[in-house]
């Protein structure tokens, strides 16, 4: 949240300076405020545990929020019952008509498929079209990210020799842009993914900015400058335990997989993890909220 201090205090220059958001007397006295209306749309086949995980970030700031839930109407999953479905979420055609500050686009287990085939693809490119006249700020993560830079940008996604698996160190690459404010010089994130997307691509198109990359995982987080779109590659999201669960479900599927890399305790998988990268997710989302939607969305969404 910006800070309200007097337009003639000394320490306003040096704040400014050092790109600390900071609000004059007469702006704050003239701001209308109203509760922010952030979408998620759902992709994962666990939605209570991706929903809880999203809700219990986006809850961590004072900024008042409207929640509304979405899924594809296009595919029906198992592994939420019908029930829970239809008591929380509504389908994209139901909300066509309304105007979002935010819209959060979740990840999916389906990144070994192009694009084409992936049974909701057209009704997700439906949603990412309504997204540029309808939300102001939309947040990608993991194979959403990959689907928005190739729908909006035509940058392919890769296969990578082994699973990008596990939690890697990361750097910023512009400590003063509004989405890395506060972040460490190294910071960590987890990352669960079969393919990427090359940082030289996104960094070869115009519209985009790289802000953060990992020697390990690649590319970690990208934004067009306008903050309209963010693009995440990781799962900032992710409980202590997501990994874990993630790597004994695999095993119990007698598929033979690494363990998470710099998880476990000297990579023992015996070993309690530990969370090393919560404060990172909560500093992600806050910043999200404030700089990308609350600073720059319109108090009245029509304006969109």
């Amino acid at each position: 949240m910006p800070i309200r201090i007097p337009q003639r205090l000394p320490a306003r220059e040096t704040l400014e300076n050092e790109y600390i958001f900071v609000m004059d007397e007469g702006r704050a006295t003239s701001q209308d405020i109203r509760p922010l209306k952030i979408a998620v749309l759902n992709l994962m086949p666990t939605k209570i545990t991706t929903e809880t995980q999203l809700i219990r970030l986006l809850s961590n700031t004072p900024l008042q929020i409207e929640l509304t839930l979405l899924h594809t109407k296009t595919h029906k999953g198992t592994h939420t019952s019908a029930e829970h479905i239809d008591a929380f979420y509504r389908g994209y055609e139901e909300v066509r008509e309304t105007r979002f500050d935010g819209l959060i686009i979740t990840g999916a287990p389906v990144e070994n498929l192009p694009f084409q085939q992936v049974d909701y693809w057209q009704e997700l490119c439906d949603i990412m079209e309504w997204t540029k006249t309808h939300v102001y700020s939309t947040f990608y993560i993991c194979w959403a990210a990959q689907a928005g830079l190739y729908y909006h940008y035509g940058i392919e996604k890769h296969a990578v020799p082994s699973k990008v698996f596990g939690v890697f160190r990361h750097r910023p690459l512009d400590a003063r842009h509004p989405l890395l404010r506060g972040f460490d010089e190294v910071f960590l994130a987890p990352h669960s993914r079969h393919t990427e997307v090359r940082a030289a691509d996104i960094v070869a198109c115009p519209e985009l900015d790289l802000l953060s990359v990992s020697e390990e995982a690649g590319a970690y987080l990208a934004a067009t400058r306008d903050l309209r779109r963010i693009f995440v590659t990781g799962h900032a999201e992710y409980d202590l335990d997501t990994l874990d669960k993630e790597y004994r479900r695999d095993l119990d599927r007698g598929l033979n997989p690494a363990p998470p890399k710099h998880y476990f305790p000297g990579d023992d998988p015996t070993q309690t993890p530990l969370n090393t990268w919560r404060g990172h997710a909560n500093l992600l989302f806050a910043n999200w909220l404030n700089y990308a939607v609350y600073q720059r969305t319109p108090y009245d969404l029509s304006d969109l």
